[in-house]
């Protein structure tokens, strides 16, 4: 996979109505979940900043939020999962101390970044493992197998019913609906589809010939905005199917497919799963930069192929020294061992120690 060179045309994003979650007083009771840090294990920050980006990582910055603000009287973060190209967009025109995205920033993104941080440059850092999820809504059809010439096929029109021979051949002996397939893509541009279009490019590019790209690529089907949107179509639509970022699946009891992988295994979408995927990832950044390079052809047995890294984008150096003190603080305990332990709890795959590792070198170098 290359890392690509391309500017998505994009509007504004505004911060105002952001979910904001304020920090309780340090006389406050609040229980906070397992996996959230012991009192006192933060070094917390004060003072109030806007980040936007990311719909696939909304609920791990909604849990992180909860328990920072627990921890850290004074301190106010407004997250906006406005998604991945408008967060990019927010973060590069300085309007957000941060930015959530799906994928690294492009060689146009990251001279724009450079700029907005004062000629330093920003950092991707790897935070959540998403994994994509095939989700469909088939009564009475679970653990529905699919190849990744069988999803391309059934997004790019070619297969329309769910008896279709291509999709009874990754089912062999299933009692297969002879009814119409609904497909259902992201209308907004995207950092999900991103991957999720990458994933088939690289795996199946003799019939996913369009190039991977944050907006959907073709008219087949409906769409729906954020991750949200897509989520709730699918569940109102029987006979639909989508992808989407798994704690959304898990957190709405979607059903999700088995998706075959390069060593030719129908594997079941699991934390576990994806983050051997992800453990073979190559670090292509240089310096504290952590891109990395997703192999979606990996042969590594039982591992879940369709995987996405949500990243932080982060200014190295060049944000205002209050913003910079916060974000540092934040993201410290976001990559630490109890910042990724609520995310097995919330439906995300924590970062694997040989890759979180770097993170959090690279976290500590923020000024």
């Amino acid at each position: 996979m290359k890392i690509r060179s391309r500017l998505a045309a994009l509007g504004g994003v505004v911060v105002a109505g952001a979910l904001a979650l304020t920090a309780c007083g340090s006389d406050d009771n609040t229980t906070t979940s397992p996996g959230s840090a012991p009192s006192g294990a933060i070094d917390c920050a004060t003072g109030s900043i806007n980040a936007a980006g990311s719909s696939a990582q909304k609920n791990a910055i909604e849990e992180w939020t909860k328990v920072y603000a627990a921890e850290c009287a004074g301190a106010n973060l407004n997250y906006n999962p406005s998604g991945s190209g408008a967060g990019i967009q927010a973060f590069t025109s300085g309007q957000v101390a941060f930015a959530g995205s799906d994928s690294a920033l492009d060689e146009e993104e990251a001279a724009a970044a450079r700029q907005r941080c004062q000629g330093n440059p920003a950092l991707n850092l790897p935070m959540v493992v998403g994994p994509v999820a095939v989700v469909y809504n088939l009564p009475g059809v679970d653990g529905l197998k699919l190849s990744p010439e069988t999803i391309a096929k059934i997004f790019s029109g070619k297969v329309k019913t769910w008896n279709d021979p291509a999709i009874a051949a990754d089912n062999e002996g299933a009692d297969l609906p002879s009814s119409e397939i609904k497909p259902v893509y992201r209308s907004d541009e995207s950092g999900t589809t991103d991957n999720f279009t990458d994933y088939l490019h690289s795996t199946v590019p003799d019939e996913w010939t369009w190039e991977p790209a944050k907006k959907w690529p073709n008219s087949t089907g409906q769409g729906a905005a954020k991750s949200d949107g897509v989520t709730s179509q699918v569940k109102n639509t029987e006979g639909a199917i989508s992808y989407v970022e798994m704690s959304y699946a898990t957190n709405n009891k979607l059903q999700t497919a088995h998706v075959k992988n390069g060593a030719g295994e129908f594997t079941e979408l699991s934390p576990e799963s994806a983050s051997k995927a992800v453990a073979g990832a190559k670090v292509v950044g240089t310096g504290n930069d952590v891109a990395l390079e997703i192999d979606y052809t990996t042969e590594e047995a039982g591992a879940y192929p369709i995987v996405l890294v949500t990243y932080e984008i982060a200014c190295e150096k060049g944000l205002p020294a209050e913003q910079a003190e916060f974000v540092k603080s934040f993201l410290t305990y976001t990559s630490s061992a109890d910042g990724q332990k609520i995310l097995t709890e919330r439906g995300y795959a924590p970062i694997p120690q040989s890759v979180l590792t770097k993170v959090q070198a690279s976290v500590k170098a923020l000024s």
